[in-house]
């Protein structure tokens, strides 16, 4: 333990710690840098134009946490059903390892049935009977590929660009660009109606940024965030009293060390008190119609889903910028059919309420609705007794659909292609990085230049891949 400063002379401080007067004038001269900065880092958050005109001001991520299975949602495969019970030939696998079959595996047909829907004739499987009277307002991308083959690398390679936590998730970046449009709800919110993410909580952390653009998650039950309610026995005049010393404490330290953490924590403790009025106000429904809550087939008492997505409406109403909702459950190693159906019996309907519920209220130009999971599922059958597994698809990283509505999409096309098998890619392939770069792009970011220095380079979501894909593009 070093003795009270009062105990050396100045010499000896100089001497002893070894401290040269070049490091103490760089270090003055760095206090001096990151004191004029702190005005800026106080608000962190403040509103900030993009690189150029976007097309969508917000966003809201429909992520289908493990991998639903495109071959029963969206790539239909009649060749696929004829070469059912056969191995798929070697020369279509390509030496490809899967961690619960064999490359030798039977194939496996589709489980539903398909049709053409809307006047783009997309094909839409029977199981999202409501999705499918939405075709024209989405652009289905049918070549989506990763390079990661397990649940938790590939959320994260979607979410933040790496397959390991670290890095700052997509609704980071979104807010670290354009910063906030309320002050009583977080920017940036979490929902999720499921049992578990393989991801965690990296999948929506802020990584390097600021932790002022992590996101914030909004619970199912109870008080949305965890301690918003005040302790018995604080009123409200005590609470600010204690706030704006506090505040006052903060702002005097940050004036001093620069440090944005310091803006992210007086950041926390202002919307923490505006949350308790604000988080209850949003999350009570009753102001909704009986006519809105049908649409969603939303029951204002029981957290699912369809609560979630109608709740990401009304965030984004009020100026939130950013929304997540994980559905977790799709990972159908085993009775894809069963898997698929059920969950699309949760999400199909809410899915399309949302679309359809922003375009009637004047939203859906400017706002960007993403719909995927991390990775897609095989054209083999996974069947394993030792694990009581039947008709079941493994992980399938060479190809995958998603969909995107609204935001500046160019509605009413399919985009990308698979093998007649659906194994591999035949036409526009998109990968992950290039979907990341297409979202940035329609936020009004050029996400090569959308960069934050640390370690001693830039980094930026996409990091050094990624193209947009134009065709997406209105």
């Amino acid at each position: 333990m070093f003795p009270s400063p009062t105990f050396f002379s100045r010499r000896q401080f100089l001497r002893d710690c070894t401290y040269g007067l070049g490091k103490v004038a760089a270090a003055g001269l760095l206090t001096d840098t990151l004191t004029q900065a702190s005005p800026a880092a106080t608000n962190l958050l403040s509103p900030r134009g993009p690189h150029f005109p976007a097309k969508a001001k917000r966003v809201i991520h429909l992520f289908m946490a493990g991998a639903p299975s495109q071959l029963e949602t969206f790539d239909p495969k009649p060749m696929l059903t004829k070469f059912e019970g056969r191995p798929i030939p070697p020369e279509v696998i390509g030496g490809q390892r899967y961690a619960f079959i064999r490359p030798d595996a039977a194939a496996l047909g589709p489980r539903f049935k398909f049709a053409q829907h809307g006047q783009s004739g997309a094909w839409i499987s029977e199981v999202m009977p409501n999705i499918a009277k939405m075709a024209d307002e989405l652009c289905i991308v049918r070549s989506v590929h990763t390079d990661q083959f397990n649940h938790a690398p590939a959320q994260l390679l979607f979410e933040t660009g790496f397959g390991q936590p670290g890095r700052p998730s997509m609704g980071s970046w979104a807010l670290y660009g354009l910063g906030a449009e309320t002050q009583n709800l977080p920017a940036f919110v979490v929902m999720s109606t499921g049992s578990g993410l393989s991801g965690g909580s990296s999948l929506w952390s802020s990584g390097f940024l600021p932790t002022i653009y992590n996101g914030v998650r909004f619970r199912n039950s109870g008080d949305p965030i965890l301690n918003v309610s005040s302790p018995a026995g604080m009123d409200a005049r005590v609470q600010r009293d204690t706030l704006d010393l506090v505040g006052e404490l903060n702002r005097k330290r940050l004036g001093t060390v620069g440090d944005p953490e310091i803006a992210t924590r007086i950041a926390a403790y202002e919307m923490a008190f505006r949350l308790q009025t604000s988080a209850p106000e949003l999350t009570d429904l009753r102001s909704e119609s009986k006519e809105t809550l049908e649409l969603y087939g939303c029951d204002p008492a029981k957290p699912n889903f369809a609560r979630a997505c109608l709740l990401a409406r009304r965030m984004i109403e009020r100026g939130v910028r950013f929304v997540n909702i994980y559905h977790e459950g799709w990972d159908a190693h085993s009775n894809v059919e069963g898997n698929v159906r059920n969950n699309c019996k949760e999400t199909d309907q809410a899915c399309a309420a949302l679309v359809k519920d922003l375009k009637q209220r004047g939203l859906l130009d400017d706002t960007l609705v993403v719909w995927g999971g991390e990775f897609g599922r095989t054209p083999m059958v996974e069947t394993n007794p030792a694990l009581g597994r039947a008709l079941g698809r493994d992980h399938h990283p060479q190809a995958f659909t998603i969909w995107m509505a609204g935001g500046g999409i160019k509605a009413g096309q399919t985009i990308g292609a698979t093998d007649d098998l659906g194994f591999n890619i035949v036409e526009d392939p998109v990968h992950v990085y290039d979907v990341q770069a297409t979202i940035m792009q329609l936020l009004g970011f050029d996400h090569e230049r959308l960069t934050f220095r640390t370690q001693g380079r830039d980094y930026r979501l996409t990091d050094v891949h990624g193209k947009v894909v134009k065709k997406m593009l209105a």
